[in-house]
This record gives C-alpha cells, sequence and structure tokens, in this order.
C-alpha cells in the first residue's frame, strides 16, 4: 500500500487541482469577472462543469487513503504485483531473469517519477496562481503584436448577408471583415458607426489611426486581434496608441476606394470592464 505522502500527493493532483479550479471558476462566475477568460455564452458550460468537478472532488473524499492504488491484486513486500516463481532451467541453475538487472525498467520507473514530479508541481502552479493572481485580461501590447492586418477569422464572409443586416450592432470585428471583404464598398457608404475600441498607428498611412478590438470565439486562447482604418491626419497630438477611445462617424471610401471611418466625434474613455468582443 502506498505511504501517506504519496495517497496524498495523488488526492492533490486528481481532486485537489480539480476541486482550485472549480472555486476559481464559480468565484468568476459570481463577480461577474469570467468574461475576462471566455466567451459570455459559455458561461452556463463553464459554471455546470465546475459544479460538477467540485462535487466530485468533494465525494472523493468518501474513499479511505490509498484506496485508489488498490488495484485489485496482492502486492509484495516491496510493493510489486507477486508473480509465480520460474523454476531453474537446470538443478543447481539460476533462475530466469531472477538475478539479472532490470536497467530499462528502473529508468521507466525513475523517468516517470520525475515526470509525475514535473507535472504536478506545474499543475499546481497554476492552479494557485489562478486562486490568488487578481483576474486580468489580454493587453493591449498583446494585441498590437498580433495584428497583422487580417480580419479575424471566424468573420462572416458572406457579403451580402453582412449588407442586409442590421449593422447598427456591428462591432470592430464586424467591421473589420466587412472593410476587408467587401467587393461593393459603395453600399455600405453613409452607415453611421459608433465603435469603442484602442488606439494603435497605421503604419502605412500617417493620416489615419486604426481602432482596435480583441475577439474572442470561445475563450482567450483564441482571441484574434480586429482593427478598421479611422481618418484623423493629428491623432497623435490628442491620443496615445494604447488608449481606448469611442468613435461616432459614417463609413465612407478613401481616395483609392477602401472603406474607411470618416469620424464626427473622437473622445478618450477608461479601458472597459468587459475589453473584448464576442
Amino acid at each position: 500500500m502506498r505511504s501517506a505522502w504519496e495517497s496524498a500527493g495523488t488526492r492533490w493532483l486528481g481532486a485537489g487541482l480539480a476541486a482550485v479550479l472549480a472555486v476559481v471558476t464559480l468565484g468568476l462566475a459570481v463577480t461577474d469577472r469570467l468574461a475576462l477568460y471566455i466567451n459570455p455564452d459559455q458561461t452556463w458550460f463553464a459554471v455546470g462543469m465546475a459544479v460538477l468537478a467540485l462535487v466530485g472532488a468533494v465525494l472523493s473524499f468518501v474513499l479511505p487513503a490509498g484506496a485508489e492504488s488498490d488495484h485489485g491484486h496482492d502486492h509484495g513486500a516491496d510493493g510489486e504485483a507477486a508473480v509465480p516463481s520460474r523454476a531453474p532451467r537446470e538443478a543447481g541453475g539460476a533462475s530466469d531473469g531472477a538475478s539479472r538487472p532490470r536497467p530499462a525498467a528502473v529508468r521507466g520507473v525513475t523517468l516517470g517519477a520525475v515526470a509525475t514530479a514535473t507535472g504536478g508541481v506545474a499543475a499546481s502552479a497554476v492552479a494557485v496562481a489562478a486562486l490568488l493572481l487578481p483576474p486580468a485580461s489580454l493587453s493591449v501590447d498583446l494585441a498590437m503584436s498580433r495584428d497583422t492586418g487580417s480580419p479575424p477569422l471566424f468573420a462572416g464572409a458572406d457579403e451580402v448577408m453582412l449588407a442586409a443586416a442590421d449593422t447598427s450592432e456591428f462591432g470592430v470585428g464586424d467591421w473589420a471583415s466587412v472593410f476587408h471583404t467587401a467587393t461593393s464598398p459603395d453600399a455600405f457608404e453613409g452607415t453611421h458607426v459608433s465603435l469603442t475600441g484602442f488606439v494603435t498607428p497605421d503604419e502605412a498611412n500617417a493620416e489615419l489611426l486604426r481602432l482596435g478590438r480583441l475577439v474572442i470565439t470561445h475563450c482567450v486562447i483564441d482571441a484574434q486581434p480586429a482593427s478598421v482604418p479611422v481618418v484623423s491626419p493629428a491623432w497623435q497630438d490628442d491620443l496615445e496608441v494604447g488608449g481606448w477611445i469611442r468613435v461616432d462617424g459614417v463609413v465612407t471610401t478613401d481616395a483609392s476606394g477602401a472603406l474607411v471611418v470618416e469620424p464626427r466625434d473622437i473622445s478618450s474613455i477608461p479601458a472597459p470592464d468587459d475589453p473584448y468582443e464576442y
């Protein structure tokens, strides 16, 4: 049977870590901060799984200590499964393999123990950090470093559907897709927009700023940057890169026929509690 320390370690790596992550998830949901990590549409699923994990962790302690090591067969004094002894091949000879070293097996056990310990420490560090550190959103710097100028991959590619939709509910991600995929830009000219995002420079045109936002499909792991160009020749005088602004204006085309936002008003705002679009 395993020692008390081994049994406690096994329980921590299983039920213990599951319980910690479940408590973190439920705490974020109760304080309305779970949206910093996942799409709000997935909240019900995350909360449900957290409740199940927490209930399972609590019920696991009904088992007596060391019960998880019971495999249904007896073990010898050294902890190995008992196997029938083999008769010597010849009288007075050594039994097959009885005195032979098993370097591969020894190495396997050693490497397995090291891998388990390393994984356990890493998983424990992540779980404890999630429990102790305050929740935070992805940074604007990260969004800028990921921005390749392409629209979010999830965005609707069907221009006819976009043109027929109610664009009053479009966010930066939706308009970024329209700006990149529209084959008839004049169909969107004159459309009023009211968008919120952070300021990034347009590397190709100093008279434009790019209004950016991180767009999440499921969770922060798949966060994608999206941005739309806003005409503002003197934006460097009043705005800071990475600062949050609200832009009210209309969609129009520039001299090359590309879609841009012609602002009527640009105002600086505090960073929103929920900085993502979904």
